[in-house]
């Protein structure tokens, strides 16, 4: 305040400048706000949460905190509490999304609004804070903002929540609301703060559009080329062509749900984009999101878009493809000696919001932001409406998280006119679970096959004959050493680290002629060089014998005659034989398929259960072994599998968090890996961990650290005794007090072998 006569109000700081009026920061978050609400239809919410946002600055205490004279300030419940006053039932999203705008969503029940009243608040803050005026009326509150020029509509005649919403829709429309609010906010902030003197505010360029006109001649262009240089057999090339076609024909249809079954091999992932940019086309719609379960096929995926698009859309700059995962950008630094360009830095900036046409996640980053409540998580949720969204190997998705999510892809499908398409080559039967989605959200789970059965395109690439063992005959390591040394070339994929480890050395007691071993005790780097040298042995003719963990199964693309694969999940079955003659080179690749004998078969989790589907299957058929190439084989394993998990029970505790609307607990709740693990560098490179070693001495952790530690890291449990076993170092942070709970460097070099990767000496270590 700087006048008695008519005191001037500021939102935000300068340290080189003027401080920033608060009616301009608001008028111009309603103005932001309104416009990325548009695609949602919430532009009227919008408004008023922008407006609202930051009232709680027009008090004295806050105004003194941009002086530096007072801290702990909350400036966010009074707009929240304005906005429940001056709208009732109809002001309840915009008050979480004001609420929430720095401190995250937290509870949308009764009891929790009305601990939005100030006067509570004076009374006992749940967070130790203290209003921004010691006399808290709203009313003082809306006279400053009124009198700044400032109105709020009269009324609202609607909200895009009711009570009467189903959860997880009701969640979904509360957090794009607060997703439009925040990236407004952030956009608009850092605006100011990046101008040179606090006055003529600088903004960051907007992405470039998705342009599916120009990209489909271009990605179309690319697929003659590679029909051309083709090295598949002619039967897997017109299979490969017919789904092609078959994406194209159905991406006229009206947006939805979408499945997408295809073999192995297949070519779904262009044939998949495809689709998206046709279906974009037809529907005028924003972008294509890309979801992938593994990092590994992250990479690939991506490099093989951005080979196609990015010399064609040079206006772009780099930005028309971009990767969001923990390892983007690695390979840029590397490849520009280190330094973070203006391009990287670019791209970083993207991935704030997804504010790119084509982009490329994984399925942890893009699952647990639409079930965060955090402000940086959230934020770009809003950019999902009208896009395609593809989820690659759907099998992967946890059962036991399965029902909210469906239920929430739904609702983004049926309200925020985003098409949602679910690709495997063993599609789960998720119709199944209609009854149960519809207790979440109103439209259930119904999707739309993009490939017409009368195709049948697994049976005729049959490529591969299965020998199943019966159900209780047992295979010890020795027997299994002997039949896959006597292989040129094999890949043999077990269910537990240990068993891979076991195996490997037997099989180096054999013979000592092109065996790997593959898991994820393996950092990122190791794993990328031994798969580089088994496709090239594989091109080349030369004996190769791999024995993996289930990592190898989705998305890596290797091509060997025989594949061994333990007794297991019937997907993860198919998915192996997938590895197997994939380019149908072969007349017919053969797939055994074993039972160990050792005492732990699986991994915990769903797994010994899946598993136990699969040989209740084998059993049901004695006479009759089961067909992999056949899609009802896997309608009725998981038809058995959903009725021996009593879906109406998974994860109780999220789903009871998400009837009560806690935002807190689910995003507590809401986790694609069980299980928290420590990140460990470890020393397979030596050069690059002992300069990484004494940066994070020196400098502590970063996040350029942690960009260029994760491809040398690997993640592992951790049990109390662990610092006995790693003896590790915590990181500490850099400008921060305090020791990092999640990263280590690990300093005895003697666990990490070098075709092994890390070996403690406790299976209880290890992340199956």
């Amino acid at each position: 305040m700087i006048s008695e006569s008519k005191p001037m109000y500021f939102s935000h700081s300068h340290p080189l400048g003027r401080f920033q009026p608060l009616s301009s920061h608001l008028k111009a978050v309603e103005k932001r706000a309104s416009q990325y609400a548009k695609p949602l239809a919430l532009e009227d919410e919008a408004r008023i949460a922008g407006l609202l946002h930051d009232i709680g600055k027009y008090g004295h205490l806050f105004q003194e905190r941009l002086k530096g004279r007072e801290h702990g300030i909350d400036h966010w419940s009074i707009g929240a509490w304005a906005a429940l006053m001056k709208y009732k039932s109809f002001g309840v999203t915009a008050a979480l999304a004001i609420q929430g705008h720095h401190i995250g969503l937290q509870k949308a029940d009764t009891d929790s609004l009305r601990e939005l009243n100030p006067q509570e608040l004076l009374k006992n803050h749940p967070l130790g804070l203290r209003l921004s005026d010691p006399d808290p009326d709203p009313q003082h509150f809306l006279n400053c903002f009124e009198n700044d020029g400032l109105t709020l509509p009269q009324t609202l005649v609607a909200s895009v929540y009711d009570r009467s919403s189903l959860s997880a829709s009701a969640m979904l429309d509360i957090r794009m609301l607060y997703s439009v609010l925040v990236d407004a906010d952030f956009i608009e902030t850092e605006a100011h703060f990046q101008s040179e003197n606090g006055v003529n505010k600088h903004y960051r360029p907007d992405g470039p559009a998705l342009q599916p006109g120009k990209a489909l001649p271009i990605l179309y262009d690319h697929l003659q080329g590679l029909g051309k240089e083709h090295h598949a057999s002619e039967k897997v090339f017109q299979m490969r062509s017919d789904l092609l076609t078959a994406c194209q024909s159905a991406a006229a249809a009206n947006q939805g749900i979408f499945t997408l079954t295809a073999p192995t091999g297949a070519g779904k992932t262009l044939s998949m984009l495809a689709f998206a940019l046709e279906h974009a086309k037809a529907h005028n719609l924003r972008r294509v999101v890309m979801v992938i379960p593994y990092l590994s096929i992250i990479e690939q995926t991506a490099h093989v878009y951005r080979n196609i698009f990015e010399r064609h859309f040079k206006e772009e700059k780099g930005e028309y493809v971009l990767e969001d995962h923990s390892l983007a950008g690695i390979l840029d630094e590397e490849r520009k000696g280190g330094d973070e360009d203006d391009l990287q830095r670019r791209r970083n900036q993207l991935a704030e919001n997804w504010d790119a046409p084509i982009v490329v996640t994984t399925s942890v980053q893009f699952l647990e932001s639409l079930f965060s409540n955090r402000p940086s998580a959230c934020r770009k949720l809003h950019r999902l409406a009208r896009s395609v969204i593809l989820f690659d190997e759907v099998q992967t998705l946890p059962l036991n998280l399965i029902v909210p999510t469906l239920a929430t892809l739904s609702h983004l499908a049926e309200r925020y006119k985003s098409t949602v398409v679910f690709t495997t080559a063993t599609q789960p039967a998720f119709t199944e679970l209609d009854s149960h989605v519809r207790k979440f959200c109103t439209s259930g789970w119904r999707p739309h096959e993009i490939v017409a059965p009368g195709l049948k395109l697994f049976s005729r690439t049959k490529r591969t004959i299965v020998q199943w063992l019966r159900a209780d005959q047992k295979t010890t390591w020795d027997e299994l050493a002997e039949s896959l040394a006597a292989c040129q070339q094999v890949l043999c994929v077990v269910n537990l680290k240990r068993h891979a480890w076991q195996l490997f050395d037997r099989l180096q007691t054999l013979t000592d002629d092109g065996i790997f071993h593959l898991s994820t005790n393996m950092c990122p780097a190791h794993r990328r060089v031994v798969l580089e040298e088994v496709r090239e042995r594989l091109n080349q003719g030369r004996s190769c014998r791999l024995v993996s963990t289930q990592c190898v199964e989705a998305g890596v693309d290797v091509d060997f005659p025989v594949v061994y694969r333990a007794l297991g999940p019937m997907d993860a079955i198919a998915q192996a034989a997938g590895r197997c003659n994939r380019n149908g080179r072969l007349s017919t690749g053969k797939v055994v398929v074993f039972q160990p004998d050792d005492e732990q078969q699986y991994p915990p989790g769903v797994y010994p259960q899946a598993a136990s589907v699969t040989r209740l299957i084998l059993q049901e058929g004695a006479n009759q072994t089961p067909d992999i190439d056949d899609p009802e084989l896997f309608n009725n394993y998981y038809r058995y599998l959903y009725s021996f998990r009593d879906m109406e029970h998974q994860a109780k505790d999220l789903v009871d968090a998400i009837k009560r609307l806690n935002f807190v607990d689910v995003a507590k709740l809401y986790h694609i890996i069980d299980k928290v693990a420590i990140n460990v560098l470890v020393p397979y490179h030596d050069i690059k961990y002992e300069e990484l070693k004494t940066e994070a001495e020196e400098q502590g952790l970063t996040r350029r650290w942690i960009a260029q530690a994760r491809p040398y890291s690997v993640g592992l449990y951790s049990p109390g005794k662990s610092e006995q076993f790693l003896d590790p170092v915590p990181v500490k942070y850099g400008k921060l007090r305090g020791e990092s709970k999640d990263w280590f460097v690990y300093l005895n070099k003697e666990y990490y072998d070098s075709a092994r990767g890390l070996v403690p000496p406790s299976d209880e270590l290890l992340i199956a």
